[in-house]
């Protein structure tokens, strides 16, 4: 190293350090004030810039615009039924009932050819039903069986609490509510494989019945409006009656009840709510619990068969009569004070004495046959045998056909047989007991082919009666 030059270094050594952190110092000032226009510089370009482009978001999808105007259904495949399905439809919205619930009960609906087949009126016709088609013998070989009997008392049983509990409250008898169960759906082992809505709007279409068919489709758009029921619940048999006691829907939005305490009216389901429904119908139909029904009865000889005329007549009356029970004894009627005398089969068959709560189960079916059924079905369960008088089956039934004509004949000689149905119902008989009398034959009422062998006769010789 230069001895002059190390010399040198050190003399000017204070100046050069001075100098140096002078031109720091400045430097940092100015590269510090460079930098912070920079930064200021660039976010005044952001905030001035055009404005960033958003990223796109999720579509979402805009509702369907609600159906105004008339519902647009699909065809049924038959042209009545949707014309008729049309113009209910906007009925039922015209009075006020929801667009949506409307479409819901009718859409799907489709003839069914026990109403709108070929052979619909024989089909459905009250002729064809088995409370008036057959002889009352063969009609109660099923709720008299075995099978049927024997199903009622292991009900008995098994419901027993139940039963007791609603026989206090609304005071109708168990047997009574278990011989309608059975009679209606075999103790609702069959409760109908139709819809509701459609059998009715079947019906309805069908024609003879349009009316009562549309106020029983109202009454289940009242049922679902209400919540008593689903749309998929509606279940019945093939003329709209529901659940375990075939309830038809204006009967269910009047005497349904929920008995189980679960907060629905379910006669479909709760056995409960059924058979309590049951019994609030017949309560308000007048039943009287602890009275019979009916009680069989021994006729005395030459008695006069005219007074089985469906007139009421107080007891004492019949008691003079010669009217006994057909077991003996005093009749024991649980305070009832008039009866009426039937004679179901004529005066060959048996004979009954029946009382107020018949006319009540008749409002469940107005046959005489199925009321006399409900009533020795329910006595059975409890172990009562009867009728013991048999059945006079030596007489051959008349056809629907005879019975048009008996009633036709009877029409034509003065005697009021009442509508040309082939329905052997009351006016029938009543009239059939006044020609036996111009004969004078024996007055029952029982149309048999005596009878109307004796009116073609009579058309035959071109003889009138009255």
């Amino acid at each position: 190293m230069n001895p002059d030059s190390r010399v040198k270094d050190e003399c000017c050594s204070p100046q050069l350090e001075t100098g140096i952190a002078a031109m720091v110092i400045t430097g940092w000032a100015r590269s510090k004030w460079m930098l912070t226009a920079a930064v200021c510089g660039l976010l005044a370009s952001c905030a001035n810039g055009p404005p960033s482009t958003p990223s796109p978001k999720p579509g979402v999808e805009q509702p369907p615009l609600a159906e105004t105007g008339p519902i647009r259904f699909t065809s049924s495949g038959h042209a009545a039924m949707d014309a008729w399905r049309d113009d209910f439809a906007a009925r039922a919205m015209a009075a006020g009932h929801d667009r949506a619930l409307v479409k819901s009960l009718l859409e799907g609906i489709r003839p069914l050819p026990l109403w709108l087949g070929s052979e619909v009126q024989a089909a459905t016709a009250p002729s064809s039903q088995a409370e008036f088609a057959k002889p009352i013998w063969d009609y109660l070989k099923v709720p008299m069986g075995q099978t049927r009997i024997t199903s009622g008392k292991t009900k008995l049983t098994a419901l027993s609490p139940t039963l007791a509990a609603i026989e206090a409250k609304y005071g109708v008898d168990r047997q009574v509510l278990l011989a309608i169960w059975g009679m209606e759906t075999s103790f609702g082992s069959f409760t109908g494989k139709d819809d509701a809505a459609n059998a009715l709007a079947n019906m309805a279409v069908e024609g003879r019945r349009r009316a009562f068919a549309e106020a029983e489709i109202y009454a289940l758009m009242e049922i679902v409006e209400n919540g008593y029921a689903r749309r998929d619940q509606l279940g019945s048999g093939w003329a709209g009656a529901m659940g375990h006691t075939q309830f038809m829907p204006t009967t269910y939005i009047a005497h349904a009840v929920d008995f189980d305490g679960d907060g629905k009216r379910d006669v479909w389901k709760s056995e409960a709510d059924a058979l309590a429904s049951a019994a609030n119908y017949l309560a308000r139909s007048g039943y009287v619990k602890g009275q019979p029904w009916g009680l069989e009865v021994r006729l005395p000889a030459e008695f006069d068969y005219s007074l089985a005329d469906g007139s009421e007549r107080r007891m004492e009356a019949w008691v003079a009569a010669g009217l006994t029970p057909i077991t003996g004894g005093a009749f024991e009627t649980g305070g009832a004070e008039f009866g009426e005398l039937w004679l179901p089969a004529g005066h060959e068959g048996p004979k009954y004495l029946l009382f107020k709560n018949f006319n009540v189960f008749k409002t469940y079916n107005r046959a005489d046959s199925y009321a006399f059924a409900v009533g020795l079905s329910g006595d059975a369960i409890m172990g009562k045998t009867g009728p013991l008088t048999p059945w006079p089956t030596h007489l051959a039934p008349l056809s629907v056909a005879d019975i048009r004509a008996l009633q036709q004949g009877l029409n034509d000689r003065g005697f009021d047989a009442g509508a040309v149905d082939g329905i052997a119902g009351r006016r029938t008989k009543l009239a059939i007991q006044a020609f036996q009398k111009t004969l004078g034959q024996v007055a029952d009422g029982y149309p048999t082919q005596r009878v109307l062998d004796s009116l073609q006769a009579l058309g035959a010789s071109g003889a009138g009666m009255n």
